[in-house]
């Protein structure tokens, strides 16, 4: 790993095969290349950011091949060739009863809790961009298609979003402190494979500047 990488580190979900992070180039452009096989796991790093200091998140992302019936509008399809997730700060005595179990839960099995919230940028085979979809396992995730289809890849595609909007969207409040960023690239659940590179990811403040964590090479 490039030592300017050291601060991310890859995160295993529990009983799960791990998906393959790796440094490569494509189209003359140095990326992560996350490469599933029936597989889901995150590379990720801690932040600690104030949110009303992300104007804009822009993020470059090669998509590859992936499963025609990956769609993260059904659970039991809900894989993705590239995922950009981040984590926000709150409190956790708002949670539901049902929340704070869960989030005891994957404390025990992991040894940290998950965000209080997460909001997740994600290239759909099927849903049109913009479809807000709560997660089925756990309503403290929300997913945003910011890309779908499979016609003209593989190739690469720039996105840009206004987080705090997004974040407002999605959770129908303001954003906390963002703790987390990470990228994740999965085909456990249609059990196939998929293949997506990642290029710069900037968080962006109100003069278009990197801000510290952002994802560079």
């Amino acid at each position: 790993m490039p030592e300017h990488l050291s601060a991310w580190s890859a995160r295993s979900l529990p009983g799960k095969r791990l998906t393959d992070y790796s440094f490569v180039q494509r189209g003359g452009r140095a990326c992560v290349l996350g490469q599933a096989k029936q597989s889901v796991s995150l590379w990720r790093r801690p932040l600690d950011l104030a949110a009303a200091q992300v104007e804009q998140l822009r993020f470059d992302v090669w998509i590859g091949d992936h499963a025609q019936q990956a769609t993260v509008t059904a659970a039991e399809t809900d894989d993705a060739p590239a995922r950009i997730l981040l984590g926000f700060d709150g409190d956790e005595g708002r949670l539901s009863m049902a929340n704070r179990m869960q989030f005891e839960l994957v404390r025990t099995l992991t040894g940290e809790a998950p965000p209080f919230a997460t909001l997740m940028y994600v290239w759909d085979a099927t849903a049109p961009p913009e479809t807000l979809v709560v997660s089925a396992r756990s309503d403290r995730i929300r997913k945003i298609v910011v890309g779908s289809g499979r016609k003209g890849l593989p190739a690469w595609h720039q996105i840009q979003r206004d987080v705090q909007a997004d974040y407002q969207r999605a959770f129908g409040e303001a954003p906390g402190r963002l703790v987390s960023l990470a990228l994740m690239t999965d085909a456990d659940n249609t059990r196939s494979r998929a293949e997506a590179c990642y290029g710069e990811i900037l968080m962006l403040d109100d003069e278009a500047r990197p801000l510290e964590g952002s994802l560079r090479f």
